[in-house]
């Protein structure tokens, strides 16, 4: 069993996190912005607090005593490419400050490359909106990459498509490296709930270190 803590538990890819660590014994700390609104997550082997994933003092506060830590994190309201970036800064110093060595970060598919140098938002006609967050979450990477220290981090890029929110966990997944992996033309949507796997599995069984992977089917 390990003690995780989850930045950005109250979304999506957070809370099925916080779900699939429970269901293999973890104790989990769910870090949000405002706990008033994510109440239900509180329970016996979750502990609910506040903190800004773009604070160092607020990561440091609540990785403190922590083995591993998932960051999910999503600001509508920020720009990715200011967002992202100084999210990443923040965890590198206050897991830093923590003693917690390993990160395992929610990327996104769009990052991924197509080819060469060239990555999937790249595409000509790739909505412009899109695109931007899709950079704001390249140049976290690019932070991730640059630091040094004992953080051993990865990113688990979901397939460049809509992640299904109500799909049920298979346990299945594919991973590969930094580029969009292959997929049948009949292949629905991945889930949340085996994203929520991937996470999990890269705390337990750690088998990515500072790199971006995609997962898929």
């Amino acid at each position: 069993m390990s003690r995780i803590v989850i930045f950005g538990a109250g979304g999506r890819g957070g809370r099925r996190a916080v779900a699939e660590a429970v269901s293999r014994g973890h104790q989990v700390t769910a870090a949000v912005r405002d706990p008033r609104r994510h109440k239900d997550l509180a329970g016996t082997d979750v502990t609910l607090v506040a903190a800004d994933v773009t604070v160092a003092d607020d990561v440091a506060k609540a990785a403190a005593g922590h083995d591993a830590a998932i960051s999910s994190v999503y600001r509508a309201d920020l720009p990715a490419l200011e967002y992202y970036p100084a999210a990443a800064h923040a965890l590198i110093d206050g897991l830093g400050e923590a003693g917690v060595t390993r990160l395992v970060v929610v990327g996104v598919g769009s990052a991924l490359e197509i080819s060469p140098g060239v990555a999937f938002h790249d595409q000509p006609g790739w909505p412009s909106a899109h695109r931007e967050f899709s950079l704001g979450h390249t140049a976290e990477l690019e932070v991730l990459r640059a630091s040094g220290g004992e953080l051993d981090w990865v990113i688990i890029a979901p397939p460049p498509a809509i992640i299904d929110e109500h799909a049920e966990r298979t346990g299945e997944y594919r991973s590969g490296d930094h580029r969009v992996l292959p997929r049948a033309e009949d292949a629905g949507p991945f889930s949340y709930a085996d994203l929520a796997v991937a996470l999990v599995d890269e705390i337990e069984r750690p088998g990515h270190s500072r790199e971006m992977v995609a997962v898929d089917h």
